[in-house]
């Protein structure tokens, strides 16, 4: 690392910044091996361990690398680990914060998908994921109210909540143009210095944070390898964007447009641009395309794939390895789909994750320097506030799909709405999802335990 010069005022407090590497790779494998319960659980686990236990980085400064991540599209939780991670110990920390936060995910993630696609006609494994669904729905419930008690606190975070499920769920208004208006009206709500759009929603409480940025490793200042630097932004962000587009260029050009390898690889780069807001807001984009235009797989194992994410550590957006996985092997010729799903769920991961990198190390350091941007802050804010309308129509939609049988499309004044039939009730779900709501929110029970409660409830039913 660079060097501190101490007579620089804005980094004389960043001299005591002397984390060993070695010490952060075990702090980074550890957080991994404990990154269960999606983004909201991931982030309260980094928060524990590196704000509150090692003191390494301040609550404002974590804080604003996490708004700067939910501004991104991709998964905020493995990008803030990639933030931090190079904060510590610039591209190195960086690129083995962010590997590691993946990879007991994306080997867990893979097992389960051979076990699904080997034994998913045995009534005992079939029952399990029946009971992995019910759980989730109450999971992601938890994390819209996680998500939406944080940030909506005044009428102008309410409005732009609603206004976001509204134009998503009647409308089908593309997510990047939800997240891009909310932007807009934060960055002006900030430039005007109003109170609704501050970090946290407008309620100054005076109490800036538990860990202030001058009691930690980093301080307050900017570290030297964090100033903005064009020329190594360009280096890092080439190399990171090679080893992403020129495998996709490959294969369009060695397999043609039409490939499932191929489509795989250009349509979740496409998600890696244009997926705003976290896992929860990507789910229902992924859920629609590979669901409806492709056909790769049923909204019943969509959902399966979300219940193995949840169950296992790393970023929740791991579900599109098991999509990928999916499509390889149902739709790929020869006499080996394992091999060939084995691949697709390489090559999903690969296209999905390596843009994350690019956004931060192309970013962050300008990112840095703007922490005190009020403007800036105020459009996060309110990406935030829209989030969480995108959460709620997500578990919507998966509550029609799990609850029910059957659905009608209800279309008036440019309006297309999923209106469930109430006659398909499945009776069994809605007891198991009931059960599972009971445990998240009146007995407070861990994520854990209820999904695995759930598991064992539906196998139950299955004998």
């Amino acid at each position: 690392m660079d060097q501190i010069t101490k007579s620089d005022p804005a980094t004389a407090d960043n001299s005591r910044h002397n984390i060993p590497f070695r010490e952060a790779v075990s702090v980074w494998a550890r957080i991994a091996a404990l990154s269960f319960g999606g983004p909201a659980g991931q982030i309260a686990v980094m928060h524990r361990i590196l704000v509150e236990e090692k003191r390494w980085i301040g609550e404002s400064r974590f804080l604003h690398a996490l708004n700067y991540c939910m501004l991104l599209p991709g998964p905020e939780a493995q990008q803030l680990a990639i933030y931090v991670g190079w904060l510590l110990h610039r591209t190195k920390g960086g690129v083995v914060a962010g590997v590691l936060f993946i990879l007991p995910g994306f080997l867990s993630i893979l097992a389960l998908s051979f076990a699904y696609v080997i034994y998913g006609d045995v009534d005992l494994v079939e029952g399990l994921f029946f009971g992995l669904k019910a759980a989730v729905l109450a999971v992601v419930l938890q994390a819209m109210l996680r998500i939406g008690g944080r940030v909506l606190k005044n009428p102008a975070m309410v409005a732009i909540a609603i206004v976001a499920f509204v134009a998503i769920f009647a409308f089908n208004i593309p997510f990047p143009v939800i997240i891009l208006i909310a932007g807009l009206i934060g960055y002006v709500g900030g430039r005007a210095a109003s109170p609704w759009f501050r970090l946290g929603g407008g309620h100054g409480s005076g109490k800036e944070s538990a860990v202030p940025d001058t009691d930690t490793a980093l301080g307050s200042g900017i570290p030297n390898h964090a100033r903005p630097s064009v020329s190594w932004s360009l280096r890092i962000s080439g190399v990171l964007l090679a080893l992403w587009l020129l495998p996709v260029a490959a294969l369009v050009l060695a397999l043609g447009p039409d490939d499932v390898f191929t489509q795989i690889a250009v349509f979740f780069s496409q998600m890696a641009v244009v997926t705003f807001g976290g896992a929860y807001a990507v789910l229902g984009y992924v859920a629609q395309e590979a669901v409806q235009n492709f056909g790769w797989l049923e909204p019943g194992e969509m959902l399966d794939g979300l219940g193995m994410a949840e169950t296992t550590p790393g970023p929740l957006i791991m579900v599109v390895q098991f999509v990928g996985f999916l499509a390889a092997y149902r739709e790929a010729g020869g006499s080996t789909p394992l091999v060939a799903a084995t691949f697709g769920a390489i090559l999903t991961t690969w296209v999905t994750f390596v843009p994350c990198f690019l956004w931060i190390f192309l970013g962050a350091p300008f990112i840095e320097r703007l922490r005190d941007n009020v403007a800036l802050t105020g459009a996060m804010t309110a990406i935030t506030a829209a989030v969480v309308g995108v959460i709620a129509n997500l578990t919507i939609w998966f509550s029609i799909h799990t609850l029910f049988r059957e659905v009608t499309i209800w279309r008036r004044l440019g309006t297309e709405i999923e209106i469930p039939l109430l006659h398909t009730v499945d009776w069994t779900a809605l007891a198991l999802t009931a059960a599972a709501v009971v445990a998240v929110f009146g007995f407070k029970m861990g994520m854990i335990k209820v999904l695995f409660g759930c598991a064992l409830l539906g196998a139950v039913l299955s004998l």
